[in-house]
């Protein structure tokens, strides 16, 4: 029988021990470092999140003055990708609200419709002074909302008009299916001109299908796009000195997504 060595086998033995206890503690550094990564990943996003610049001043005249219609369009466009990936641009808007007391220079006039579900501003990462916006249910224009229209215009400067449906749109359903209800009655009339614009339709002519209402709600906008011409002289002439651009524009509910007709 083999007599124990006790500095050899017991050297032995206690560098095993020494092995065993430092792969224990790597192991359980590891696992500390796994069950913290997600905190140290949500630390540094927190932390860029608190970098990221915020936008305080609100537009200015001399801005104004050097946008052109078709730039205004493209920041819309942008703005509403951003929108869509979920990067809207941070604002301070206790600032913006202190600097807008002083003036509004807007880059365009949206005529929308009241649908609650329609955050115009959101939906093109737009902010305080940036948007003059006028909700009716159907986003038709009538003798006061042509005259606001050319107050931001004419007056204010802003250098587009936006006519801005929707899917799913309640009163262009109602305006389908004939509704009669007190003032919502007269207010309809001024949506069945697309219904019957839209009598091409190949299909389902009622509320119930979607693809029919989609149709409707674009051709009632290009009723809009086209009252606004041939209602405002003023818009009229300016569009044709190019000084700005009178358009449609679709937005999907349940995407985000803007489409300019």
């Amino acid at each position: 029988m083999k007599k124990y060595n006790w500095y050899t086998d017991g050297l032995a033995s206690r560098f095993n021990w020494l092995i065993i206890i430092f792969l224990l503690l790597i192991g359980t550094s590891c696992n500390q470092n796994k069950s913290k990564q997600p905190q140290t990943v949500e630390k540094h996003i927190l932390i860029e999140l608190k970098q990221q610049p915020l936008r305080e001043k609100v537009f200015t005249a001399e801005e104004q003055h050097a946008l052109t219609p078709d730039m205004v369009i493209d920041r819309l466009k942008k703005g509403n990708l951003r929108y869509v990936q979920n990067d809207l641009t941070a604002r301070d808007h206790s600032a913006m609200v202190r600097n807008a007391a002083k003036g509004q220079y807007p880059k365009a006039v949206v005529i929308s419709c009241l649908d609650s579900r329609v955050p115009v501003a959101d939906i093109f990462d737009k902010g305080i002074g940036d948007l003059f916006v006028g909700r009716v249910a159907g986003n038709f224009v009538n003798e006061d909302l042509l005259g606001s229209i050319e107050y931001g215009c004419k007056v204010s400067g802003a250098k587009l008009v936006l006519v801005l449906g929707h899917e799913s749109c309640g009163a262009i359903k109602a305006a389908i299916d004939d509704v009669k209800l007190g003032n919502i009655t007269a207010m309809l009339s001024k949506i069945k001109p697309a219904v019957k614009r839209s009598q091409d339709f190949k299909g389902e002519k009622t509320a119930k299908n979607n693809v029919f209402v989609e149709y409707v709600a674009k051709n009632n906008v290009m009723e809009t796009v086209a009252k606004i011409r041939s209602g405002s002289e003023i818009l009229r002439e300016m569009e044709a000195a190019g000084e700005i651009k009178i358009i449609g524009a679709y937005y999907h509910l349940s995407s985000g997504v803007v489409d300019f007709l």
